[in-house]
Parts: structure tokens; C-alpha cells; sequence
């Protein structure tokens, strides 16, 4: 009998350890530098790590995949490809040229006058705002970049008072 209640014993706290190590929850992944977060609608996060992925595909192509509203296009620069020191042309005819530095944070500033202002990523283009009004917005075309110049109180998309090239002479962060 005393055999019997040890080996009864000894099930029942076999039996109450199993479910307490099946029970643990699992140790959420942190994001950290070389990993991507996807964030889903219902709010839960899952993480992978860059090295392990080989590439992203959105399903449906063309205008059927949005990242943040704005259609993904593999034609449109990202935001980052604008932070920096861009060379443009003053617009008068000549080889006349200025500086426009766009910053991380979305603060601009311009060479021509030294004006400061602000700047926005819009569907694939930098447009910046000067605190004198006047607008500048530099934009993709084809395999090189342009500088479209809106006087104060025009729009960006009024006709540009002039285009020139544009030259972003410190691709990284600065």
C-alpha cells in the first residue's frame, strides 16, 4: 500500500509539472538594427530578421500594394534617398548654382539667401516648403533627379516657374 501511495504521489507531480512547461509564453522578439517589424491591422507585431529575408513582395503589383497610404511603384525613390546635400540650378538660364539641404527630421535649409524651411516625403518626390513661401520640389525623372521651382502662392501642382537639375552630392544621412 505504501509502494501504491509513493508511486500515485509521484504521478500527480509528474502530471502537475507537465502543463507548466508547456505553459511558458514564449519571449517576445525586440526589434533591433538589421531586422524588419511588420505591424498588422489587428495590432500584433511579428519581426524578422534582415539576413534571413531575401526579398519583399506585395501582392497584386501596380497600384494593388500601399506602404503608408501611397502606392509602392520599384520606380519611386524612397524617402531616404532625399535626405542630403543637393546641388540645383538657380533656374535663371545660366549655370548659376545653390544648395537645398534636407535633413532626417524635415527641416531644410537653402544656400540662395540662406532661407530656412521644411520638407515633406509626397508619393515618391521631396517637397519643401521656404519660410519666405516660395516652394521647391525635386523629383525623379527617368534615371536622374530634378528641381521644380514654385514661386509664393503657387501650388505644387501649378505649372513649376522653372526646372533644373538636381544633385544629391551626400546620398547618406547627413
Amino acid at each position: 500500500m505504501r509502494k501504491l501511495i509513493a508511486v500515485a504521489g509521484m504521478v500527480a507531480l509528474f502530471v502537475s509539472a507537465v502543463p507548466g512547461s508547456f505553459a511558458k509564453t514564449p519571449v517576445a522578439q525586440k526589434s533591433a538594427a538589421g531586422s524588419i517589424v511588420i505591424v498588422f491591422k489587428d495590432g500584433h507585431k511579428q519581426s524578422f530578421n534582415l539576413a534571413d529575408v531575401a526579398r519583399i513582395e506585395f501582392a497584386g503589383g501596380g497600384d494593388a500594394a500601399f506602404v503608408g497610404g501611397v502606392p509602392m511603384n520599384q520606380q519611386t525613390p524612397a524617402r531616404g534617398q532625399f535626405v542630403g546635400r543637393w546641388v540645383v540650378g538657380v533656374g535663371t538660364g545660366g549655370d548659376d548654382t545653390f544648395t537645398i539641404t534636407l535633413k532626417d527630421d524635415g527641416n531644410a535649409m537653402r544656400s540662395l539667401r540662406s532661407v530656412h524651411g521644411t520638407w515633406v516625403y509626397v508619393n515618391g518626390e521631396a517637397r519643401v516648403t521656404w519660410d519666405d513661401g516660395a516652394q521647391d520640389a525635386i523629383r525623379k525623372a527617368g534615371s536622374r533627379f530634378e528641381k521644380y521651382a514654385y514661386r509664393a502662392g503657387k501650388s505644387f501642382t501649378d505649372t513649376p516657374d522653372n526646372v533644373t537639375p538636381a544633385e544629391n552630392t551626400t546620398p547618406k544621412p547627413i
